[in-house]
């Protein structure tokens, strides 16, 4: 049988939206825009 009040214990929130969007805005992720970028970039130095 489950003990709820264990299980309370063990519980952690998940972050709130706002929350989740600053610790993914505080990380360095490559996203697809950054690759294509730097492949244009590669193909044509100048710009």
């Amino acid at each position: 049988m489950i003990d709820f009040e264990e299980e309370l214990k063990k519980f952690h929130p998940s972050l709130e939206v706002d929350e989740f969007e600053d610790a993914l805005r505080d990380n360095d992720i490559t996203d697809l825009t950054d690759i294509m970028l730097e492949i244009l970039h590669q193909d044509n130095p100048a710009q």
